[in-house]
């Protein structure tokens, strides 16, 4: 009874999550067949995601012909690995020295992170763009990368990861001499790669999708990002042609796709111990 009860209890637990995964792989599956049509095919009335004339080469060709696509992706791997660096330089010693230092001026500290949570960037979009323009520095690395350097979340999430270490291990630090910037880099880096591995995922994946910024503060295709890209793709002579548009997306999205996948393990562990569980 015991048994044939589990069974079926793990078998509609499997179904549900395969129902769940499907409805959201479904828009990349459909992504995926319509890089494959033919401009006729996609807009008939029969739904089939298996396309009748397979148009991938042709459509993959418009793609890399109609876009620099390897500058696309060479921008989005430096701007994306240019703010997670600084991201992580800054909120790593903040979040320590918020966790484990006592001084009088924490919990106002803590208030401000708090508060920065609840300001986008939208809200600070035009000063920044006056500024950048004031500056010269408009369409450049320095304009994607530096608004973000500093973030409030990663401070937030690294601070969650800090207060579960144990102190006696940054006690028994102090006492073989180690200086605060010392036990920093060689006792609470090594310790939090599966924060800093959950952070990544987040990082990247905004600053990879953002469109907004960019689309302000860039208006040469030599410093596009991906995102940025595909508007340049739809505006040059590919017009509505939808199985190039979705074959661009399909190239765009990949890295992505794939960094999730080998980082999942340590994705799925550093948000637990972060405790940042739905």
């Amino acid at each position: 009874m015991s048994t044939a009860t589990f069974t079926t209890g793990r078998a509609i637990r499997l179904t549900v999550l395969s129902l769940g995964a499907l409805v959201f792989l479904s828009p990349y599956i459909f992504m995926l067949s319509a890089a494959g049509k033919t401009q006729s095919e996609i807009f008939t009335s029969a739904l089939s995601l298996v396309p009748q004339t397979f148009y991938y080469v042709a459509n993959f060709t418009k793609a890399f012909s109609r876009v620099p696509m390897g500058t696309l992706l060479w921008n989005g791997v430096m701007v994306c690995g240019l703010i997670f660096f600084f991201q992580v330089l800054v909120a790593i010693p903040c979040a320590y020295a918020m966790a484990k230092l006592k001084f009088r001026a924490a919990k106002l500290l803590m208030a401000m992170v708090m508060l920065g949570l609840l300001v986008p960037i939208h809200a600070t979009a035009l000063p920044l763009y006056v500024a950048f323009d004031s500056a010269s520095l408009l369409n450049s690395y320095t304009a994607l990368v530096a608004p973000f350097s500093i973030s409030v979340f990663a401070i937030f999430m690294f601070l969650q990861f800090f207060r579960a270490m144990p102190d006696d291990l940054i006690h028994a630090a102090r006492l073989d001499g180690m200086s605060e910037i010392g036990i920093v880099a060689r006792v609470i880096v090594p310790n939090a790669w599966p924060a800093v591995t959950a952070f990544a995922i987040f990082s990247v994946v905004a600053h990879w999708n953002d469109l907004y910024w960019p689309l302000i503060v860039i208006s040469k295709q030599g410093y596009a990002t991906p995102p940025l890209g595909l508007m340049y793709f739809r505006a040059a002579e590919a017009g509505d042609d939808y199985g190039a548009l979705m074959a661009a997306t399909m190239v765009i999205t990949l890295p992505l796709v794939a960094a999730f996948l080998l980082a999942q393990k340590r994705f799925v562990e550093g948000i637990t111990m972060t405790g940042l569980k739905g």
